[in-house]
């Protein structure tokens, strides 16, 4: 079945919104955004034609417009590691969209955003300088543009780019890995000097509620001992008292006084 010329547009518009995917655009660029707006707007009125393409070529069509709005979407992040993330999940198309592709241009966007992203990530984590990612990044973009040129070469430099991105990335996780083995064992050894601590702590109180009783039973018995001791004392004194004045009279008594 011939294509009609809504369809003809649409692929006009999908190949162009793949083209300014793939190209590094400024944060302020909204020409994108608006194309795939576009491109969606295309897509419903191709759905309720009656000669509309063939199923599997309607889902390719949904498949690459659905890709290009996750990616603006993944771009609207703030966080490197969500940006990651989410391009991990994204879902490119299957087919070239014109005849003088080899390969999906939205795969080749795929793979670029996901380097991109992680590589930006990676110098979060590590601190080392995202200008060797942007460096390769140019680099790829050389070696899209000479697919027109030389097919056969740019297949073989294709597969050579697919490679390193799936090196950088095997390399990048192996990296994210060995920080988290190394953040569980500190945390680890964080918890047994914590828990060390708190059973010290516990020790401690236990001994201090210990010597705090045994000090009060103390002091209450030095004060029941103040006590006896003060009133025998007092008792003593009163027989002296007593003792000496009646010795006293009997003197008077026994000696009078004297004419």
């Amino acid at each position: 079945m011939a294509a009609t010329r809504l369809e003809l547009n649409l692929m006009r518009l999908l190949s162009r919104c793949e083209a300014l995917a793939a190209e590094r655009r400024d944060p302020e660029e909204w020409r994108l955004e608006k194309y795939v707006a576009a491109l969606e707007d295309m897509l419903q009125e191709l759905k309720k034609q009656s000669s509309k393409p063939a199923p599997e070529l309607m889902n390719e069509y949904s498949r690459k417009v659905d890709f290009l709005k996750g990616l603006l979407d993944a771009e609207k992040l703030s966080s490197s590691t969500e940006k990651a993330l989410a391009s991990q999940f994204l879902a490119p198309g299957r087919t070239p969209t014109t005849a003088k592709e080899r390969t999906p241009a939205t795969k080749r966007v795929h793979l670029q955003t996901k380097a991109r992203c992680t590589g930006k990530m990676r110098s979060e984590l590590l601190g080392t300088d995202p200008l060797a990612v942007n460096d390769f990044e140019e680099f790829t973009m050389r070696k899209r543009k000479g697919l027109a040129s030389d097919e056969k070469q740019s297949a073989v430099e294709l597969d050579a780019v697919l490679q390193h991105h799936q090196d950088m990335q095997e390399k990048l996780a192996e990296e994210m890995l060995s920080l988290a083995r190394s953040l569980k064992n500190n945390t680890l050894a964080a918890q047994n000097v914590i828990k060390q601590d708190n059973q010290t702590l516990s020790h401690s109180l236990w001994m201090a509620d210990q010597n705090f009783e045994k000090l009060k039973d103390e002091s209450d018995r030095l004060e029941q001992h103040a006590k006896k001791s003060v009133n025998w004392l007092l008792w003593i004194m009163l027989i002296v008292v007593c003792f000496i004045f009646i010795s006293m009279i009997l003197f008077i008594r026994i000696f009078p006084k004297l004419k």
